[in-house]
């Protein structure tokens, strides 16, 4: 089956393409485009989403006083004008490394959750089924969240998370940080990768995604923490 193929299969027909990656694990094409993918989306968000932060930072008072005015504005204008490298390698180089080693933690987690209750299962099958999963989410999730960014002209604002039904919520309300992580296409991209740990692990469907979700869930909660840290440093 090629890329094309079990693209489609993932969201067609999910068990037979994760059963199929299970017995014969494909993961480097799938890779690079999960990676390109990201590449360009970061790309194309990258002058909303310094706009978002520039008018976010512009009115923070207490930042000001902490940084001081001088550090504070030359602080700001760097934002407004980045350095064109730096541009160009947080899309293309440090946004897509950061992936590639989040996909690897991630995966190396559900080996071992799935060796507690399998003596089946390596490391190169759970990462197939990990990776093509995320088409989900990296794919037809990303490019539906680029198509809101592109016509809100905000990335912040844009959200395919439980947080759209709260518009009045800021970005960086704790509540806004919570529920932003309840992302439609998250969930679903873990639903099918715990469809695909059951074939790879021969358990049954229900302990897959309660190992998936658990990778969720435990990605999740790290992702509110670090954003209600953000959120105090900012505050």
């Amino acid at each position: 089956m090629n890329l094309f193929n079990r693209f489609f299969g993932i969201f067609m027909s999910p068990q037979q393409t994760q059963k199929m990656l299970a017995e014969r694990p494909k993961w480097v094409d799938a890779l690079i485009l999960l990676l390109i993918l990201f590449a360009l989306f970061s790309y194309f968000i990258m002058p909303y989403s310094q706009k978002d932060t520039y008018d976010l930072m512009k009115d923070n008072i207490k930042l000001r006083e902490r940084m001081g005015d001088e550090r504070f504005d030359a602080y700001l204008e760097k934002m407004q004008t980045p350095n064109e490298t730096t541009a160009l390698l947080q899309p293309f180089l440090i946004g897509p490394v950061t992936l590639l080693i989040g996909f690897c933690i991630q995966s190396l987690i559900l080996l071992g959750m799935g060796k507690l209750a399998a003596a089946d299962g390596k490391f190169k099958q759970v990462f197939s089924v990990f990776l093509h999963g995320r088409f989900i989410d990296l794919g037809l999730g990303g490019a539906l969240k680029l198509f809101l960014v592109l016509t809100k002209k905000s990335f912040m604002q844009t959200s395919t998370s439980l947080a759209m039904f709260f518009p009045k919520l800021t970005v960086t309300s704790p509540a806004f940080i919570v529920l932003s992580q309840f992302d439609f296409f998250q969930i679903w991209a873990y639903g099918v990768i715990g469809i695909g740990l059951a074939a790879v692990f021969k358990i049954d469907l229900k302990k897959g995604l309660i190992f998936a979700y658990l990778m969720w869930l435990i990605k999740s909660v790290l992702y509110i923490a670090l954003g209600l840290l953000s959120r105090s440093l900012l505050t």
